[in-house]
């Protein structure tokens, strides 16, 4: 009152009047009064006094695809190269060498028969750093590879965690976003030369002092050795242990939600095929962009599980993802990509997602009463 007797025409007209919204937004509504005059403290508290700059978004160019490979950091990959060029038997035989940072990988004993191929790789760890790494390929005794040089991209996905929702977020303008659908590939086929000797036996006359003699003058035959992998996995999405009032797949907003990926991988080259080793939780309050969850392996080998990483803002340190207070009531369905599972043929993913659902909110909980005299 007494700012109001003092300073009526710039504490309640100048300043609130200086700035308000024409459009709807973040909760605010638009000010479609006067422009003029003293203005009430109900106007100012809901609608005056505050603006929002706007910025056009700048069109950023797509980046080159300028390598062959993107691997995560400290993972186990497998990189491949085809070999061809005339035959390659124990007679004739090609080697491979594969040159990743300061280690060379030998592949010996490569075999095929003419007119033909085969695949090589090597198996190997990928640094703990980001970087781009150039792999040199080289081979040896008659074979050629048709990739000499292979640039692999190591990148770490660690640090993008969504931030901690808060019990007064807002977002009035949410709806909700299609499921992505990155690649998928469940199944991978390979297979290896395996060279054999078919003998064919010649006799030769002998001359006067020679009574002659058999000669094996027989030639190389090749198997083929075929090899397989396949990739499956389940996603399961269950309310927080924590939360009180949550049933089965029932909860409020603003409660944790657990989540537990398992990962089966089935080959006949345990050798040369990993296990799945990174997967990825994507969410709906982001549109599934810009922020995802980087899931801890806690069970490895060709069963693996993933879980969620602790929660820093987890009271208890467990393993959950809040959802939003502002979250609307329906159907809540995180997207995972499950993927690193390397093979000669490439790698194994699988795009994975579940569901539960909110009714309500953590608010409904609360009960206000008046102090008990």
């Amino acid at each position: 009152g007494a700012v109001r007797a003092v300073l009526p025409t710039s504490a309640f007209q100048n300043l609130p009047l200086s700035m308000f919204l024409e459009a709807e937004d973040l909760g605010y509504p638009a000010w479609s009064g006067p422009k003029t005059g003293i203005r009430t403290n109900k106007e100012i508290k809901t609608a005056l006094g505050l603006g929002i700059v706007r910025f056009k978004e700048t069109d950023i160019p797509p980046e080159a695809a300028d390598y062959d490979y993107e691997y995560r950091i400290n993972t186990e990959v497998i990189t491949s190269v085809t070999v061809s060029g005339g035959q390659a038997d124990p007679d004739n035989p090609v080697k491979v060498k594969f040159t990743i940072g300061s280690q060379t990988y030998t592949v010996s004993g490569v075999y095929y028969p003419e007119g033909d191929s085969q695949l090589v790789w090597v198996r190997w760890t990928t640094p703990s750093t980001p970087q781009t790494m150039v792999i040199r390929v080289s081979a040896t005794g008659g074979g050629v590879v048709n990739k000499g040089a292979i640039t692999a991209k190591i990148v770490d996905l660690l640090g993008n965690d969504p931030p901690n929702p808060l019990a007064d977020d807002r977002n009035d303008s949410y709806t909700a976003s299609s499921i992505p659908n990155n690649v998928q590939k469940t199944s991978a086929s390979w297979g290896v030369w395996h060279p054999w000797w078919q003998e064919n036996w010649v006799w030769h006359d002998g001359d006067d002092d020679d009574d002659g003699y058999w000669e094996d003058e027989g030639w190389w035959e090749f198997d083929w050795n075929s090899y397989s992998a396949s990739l499956s996995a389940s996603m399961s999405i269950t309310p927080d242990e924590k939360d009180p009032t949550a049933s089965d797949k029932d909860l409020k907003s603003g409660y944790g939600i657990n989540q537990t990926i398992t990962a089966h991988v089935s080959t006949n080259q345990s050798s040369a095929v990993m296990n799945a080793q990174t997967a990825l939780t994507y969410l709906p309050e982001f549109n599934y962009q810009n922020y995802w969850r980087l899931l801890d392996q806690t069970q490895s080998g060709y069963n693996a599980k993933f879980e969620f990483q602790k929660n820093k803002f987890s009271t208890y340190k467990r393993r959950t993802h809040f959802t939003p207070v502002w979250m609307p009531d329906g159907s809540y369905t995180p997207y995972t990509w499950l993927f690193d599972c390397w093979t000669p043929d490439g790698m194994l993913s699988m795009n994975l997602t579940d569901s539960v659902y909110i009714y309500g909110s953590l608010w409904d909980d609360w009960h206000i009463a008046p102090v008990m005299p």
